[in-house]
């Protein structure tokens, strides 16, 4: 603006002038939204620009996430989850089951309105030191990356600077389930019994587990409709939580999706890489996400690369991978199809907050409905295409009776060791965990089982599948993983043994194989912690 006539029109049209701006030949000034019209139509005024709030751009932790194209608040910015956040919905009062490595409650993941502790599965629950730690670091990069939030972020206002850290829900609720110990090691039994525990306490003591996310993952191929693992994430589903898997890291060659991804009714996720642009025409879905076999494919993909999360100083992928690290300490940088899994799990429990009556069926209709097609990238690796939340806002929910799946429901009455594929897991004397058996050695009964799944039974007290758990009953208050009951596998102590073959997913990261050598024996962090959770609260918070 410039001259007298504009200032003189602003003071016509009820508006004042705060102050004159020489820099631009121009002034600020306060006016009626209805006068703006009319004063753009002023002789000398060439603009007029609506006041806005700025914010530095100030590094966190030495790290400027707004030029990173993996950070999380661009992440934010790409798939839409803003479009949420403007209007209030964070992911709050949502639960977010995290089977994995368990979670450490670092800065942006503490508090007990962030991180409730669930049950310690993993070998690591026989070590003071090692219990209801994160000695991995995957599970704490993933429940970043689903709902972190620093104390000082603001919705609305974005992330980085003195807004802090935010995931994709930051509203959402973390309850961590331990299964993979500190070098990432997990037997399919494990995981079968975390599915378990999640679906009979996903209402108790205060809990509201709508979402699980999983990115576990084996190349076992018999057939879903008997396969116990897809029956376990496929009871979870009909029983009402959003199961969200990692498709595999197999890449385009990949003769199907992993156990249990290939279960046609829960949410398999594959990888995409934005590079840092909102439109999708110049995305990829990177070579390592695997590819279906044209009839069970991923059902859509979402950023998996390069992705900037939490970070566990001292453990096992921080130390094996310094390259990853960004920052002076606290994130690290990860690919994968579990990054891009727990992108998703973060958009249900967004969708979840804004409309709760929703099914999961109609989560997964109005999530692949919405997605928007990657460019040169075929169906088998793509989907439906890539996250789109902004679509997914502004679409109508269908009827539930309208989009409700028919596939044939799975049984469980399966091989286990087929579930476990060509993994097993190995002691460090060469005992190899293998055939009809769970990790206590038990006979594996797949029709009794599957039979207490769903009716509720299979958890009592501390109890799973007929064998104690812990050395004390399970009391709605604390699970202490203290003991097995004095029982192994290998008729040996679980203590101070290491474990090698694992069959966690997400084995691509910074680009890398996760190492299978041993961690050196030291603890996660180089220092004891005593042998207390680090939250000090019960799961149930």
């Amino acid at each position: 603006m410039a001259g007298d006539g504009p200032e003189h029109a602003v003071s016509r049209l009820g508006g004042r002038v705060e102050r004159q701006i020489p820099l631009i030949d121009g002034f600020s000034a306060r006016v009626p939204a209805a006068s703006v019209a009319t004063l753009r139509r002023v002789r000398g005024v060439r603009a007029i620009t609506q006041d806005r709030r700025v914010a530095l751009s100030t590094p966190i932790d030495g790290w400027e996430p707004r030029t990173d194209a993996g950070s999380l608040q661009n992440l934010v910015k790409l798939t839409g989850a803003r479009t949420f956040w403007n209007r209030g919905y964070t992911g709050s009062g949502i639960d977010v089951a995290v089977i994995d490595s368990g979670v450490a409650p670092v800065d942006g993941l503490s508090g007990a309105d962030k991180l409730v502790l669930g049950p310690d599965l993993s070998f690591d629950s026989q070590s003071d030191e090692r219990r209801q730690l994160d000695g991995y670091g995957h599970g704490t990069h993933m429940a970043g990356i689903i709902a972190g939030r620093d104390a000082g972020w603001r919705r609305g206002t974005g992330l980085g600077g003195s807004d802090g850290f935010a995931g994709i829900a930051p509203g959402a609720r973390i309850v961590s389930v331990k299964v993979a110990d500190q070098t990432g090691a997990a037997d399919v039994s494990q995981v079968i019994a975390a599915i378990d525990w999640v679906i009979q306490h996903r209402h108790a003591d205060g809990l509201d587990i709508r979402v699980l996310n999983l990115a576990f993952g084996t190349d076992g191929a018999q057939d879903y409709r008997i396969d116990p693992l897809a029956y376990a994430v496929e009871a979870a589903w009909r029983k009402g939580i959003v199961v969200v898997v990692s498709s595999g890291n197999g890449g385009r060659e990949s003769a199907r999706l992993n156990n249990p991804a290939y279960d046609p009714y829960v949410l398999a996720v594959g990888a995409q890489d934005p590079k840092g642009t909102i439109a999708t025409l110049d995305d990829e879905v990177p070579s390592w996400s695997s590819a279906g076999d044209g009839l069970r494919n991923p059902d859509l993909v979402a950023p998996g690369k390069s992705v900037v999360s939490l970070r566990v100083d001292g453990s096992r992928i921080d130390v094996d991978h310094p390259g990853g690290r960004v920052g002076q300490r606290r994130f690290f940088r990860g690919s994968g199809t579990s990054q891009a899994a727990a992108v998703v799990s973060g958009a249900v429990a967004l969708l979840l907050d804004r409309r709760p009556a929703l099914t999961p069926d109609q989560v997964k209709a109005i999530l692949t409905g919405s997605a928007v097609d990657v460019p040169n990238a075929p169906e088998a690796v793509q989907g439906a295409g890539a996250l789109n939340l902004s679509s997914a806002y502004h679409m109508r929910p269908p009827r539930a009776d309208h989009v409700a799946q028919t596939w044939e429901q799975a049984t469980g009455i399966g091989s286990l060791d087929a579930a476990r594929g060509s993994i097993r897991l190995v002691d460090d004397d060469g005992v190899v965990l293998d055939g009809e058996r769970d990790i206590f050695g038990n006979v594996w009964d797949g029709t009794a089982w599957s039979a207490n799944l769903w009716n509720g039974r299979s958890w009592i007290g501390g109890d799973w599948n007929g064998v104690s758990w812990s050395g004390r009953t399970w009391s709605g208050r604390t699970w202490s993983g203290r003991t097995w009951s004095g029982r192994t596998w290998s008729g040996r102590s679980w203590s101070d043994r290491s474990w090698s073959g694992r069959s966690w997913s997400g084995r691509s990261w910074s680009g890398r194989s996760w190492s299978g050598r041993s961690w050196s024996g030291r603890s996660w962090s180089g220092r004891s912690w005593s042998g207390r959770s680090w939250s000090g609260r019960s799961w149930s918070g």
